[in-house]
């Protein structure tokens, strides 16, 4: 391993984390904030809602009652008069139905004058949940839906029909008290009625296009989620204000900036990566490779949200699956790597935040008996780069603005 690569991405991850907490941000949404006097109920769901709600917690003072729904291990501690809750996610669990159901209890018999603080980010349409179907029917669809290769949007627009919150039905529930929403996006291009399945926004999606995206995929589904999807979702809304804050692109911007705070010329690919993982990492290996031997310190930042086909049962996340895949192509190039991160700081169904590879990856990987093409395939990145130290960790976060891959190369 390539310890001064190695270490180079270690600052570039920890100053891109550190650019996007969410905590100056939720203050600044909140100084456009103008109290209407009733009570002040606070509801926040997703990745980053703790962090969102300590923060709101310290800059408002006080919420007369609150919850927080987010996902296990990211609890930090106890927020003054909130319920703080911890629930599943990729796949929605009862836990999560439970809290909800919570939420729903609080904004049940609000009144005009009452304010909803609704504190969004990344991972809350697996968290912020009360489902029309089942449960199990709803993990059922999620899990089919997440070995797809269905891109966010899609999953989102057939999950909106399947929800009791999601669509804006969530707003619908708070009448007629005011929603104030602040948001952390973590889909490509901010659309907000996609983030978190947009619990307090109209719906710009259709049954239709949730109709096609189910038989794009061929989701199995009960007559019943089928009746559901033709079923349409709130497209107006008079109760709400929402204020969108954190995005992908500051992630690039301060990945950019580090990078050349270290001597590195950065040069932004982009902040709408979209694609399979392994053809990501596959293309950022082609571009060390044309660049090697040009004498010059450069670094390739590319931010947004590949998807990953399952094909295997192995254990592994998107930004694992792209540094791996990226390792067959930087074999042998003395100087170079690539790293990808969730901002989160979780990759997929595991602990790691992503993963790291340079050029002596591949042959380290081999002597182990581990082929790449293999490990693919099984989708198993997990394993294979914590054989060879190549897995990346960072713990939660407490943010969630999708993912950034960076490709290093030194003279």
């Amino acid at each position: 391993m390539n310890e001064i690569l190695r270490n180079d991405a270690e600052q570039i991850i920890r100053a891109c984390l550190s650019a996007v907490q969410p905590d100056a941000a939720v203050r600044r949404a909140l100084e456009r904030y103008h109290p209407r006097g009733g009570r002040m109920v606070l509801v926040a769901a997703g990745k980053a809602a703790w962090q969102m709600a300590q923060a709101a917690v310290d800059a408002l003072g006080r919420v007369d009652d609150g919850i927080v729904i987010t996902k296990y291990g990211h609890v930090k501690g106890e927020i003054p008069g909130v319920v703080c809750c911890e629930a599943g996610h990729p796949v929605p669990d009862e836990n999560g139905f439970a809290a909800t159901g919570r939420a729903l209890e609080l904004v049940k018999e609000l009144r005009e004058e009452d304010t909803v603080l609704f504190l969004l980010s990344g991972g809350g349409s697996a968290l912020f949940e009360k489902p029309r179907v089942c449960g199990a029917e709803l993990q059922n669809i999620t899990q089919q839906l997440l070995s797809s290769g269905a891109d966010i949007v899609e999953i989102n627009t057939i999950r909106k029909r399947l929800s009791r919150v999601k669509g804006g039905r969530f707003a619908q529930l708070c009448a007629p008290a005011r929603v104030f929403g602040i948001v952390l996006s973590d889909i490509l291009g901010d659309p907000l009625d996609m983030i978190a399945s947009g619990p307090a926004c109209p719906d710009g999606s259709t049954c239709a296009q949730a109709m096609a995206a189910a038989e794009k995929y061929g989701l199995r589904l009960t007559p019943e989620a089928r009746r559901l999807l033709g079923e349409e979702t709130p497209k107006e809304l008079d109760n709400v204000c929402t204020e969108i804050t954190g995005s992908v692109r500051e992630l690039c911007a301060a990945a950019a900036e580090r990078c050349r705070e270290l001597g590195y010329e950065p040069v932004l690919l982009t902040d709408h990566l979209c694609c399979e993982a392994r053809e990501a990492g596959s293309f950022l290996a082609s571009i060390l490779r044309t660049h090697a031997g040009e004498g010059r310190r450069l670094a390739f930042i590319a931010g947004g949200e590949t998807v990953v086909r399952l094909t295997g049962r192995g254990l592994g996340g998107r930004n694992q699956e792209l540094a791996l895949a990226a390792s067959p192509g930087i074999s042998g190039i003395p100087h170079g790597a690539v790293l990808s991160v969730g901002s989160d700081g979780t990759d997929g169904p595991t602990d790691a935040a992503g993963g790291y590879v340079d050029g002596g990856t591949l042959a380290a990987l081999e002597e182990k008996g581990l082929e790449v093409y293999k490990v693919l395939a099984d989708n198993d990145a997990y394993h294979a780069l914590r054989a060879v130290d190549g897995l990346i960790f960072t713990g939660p976060t407490g943010t969630n603005v999708n993912d950034v891959a960076v490709a290093l190369l030194r003279p």
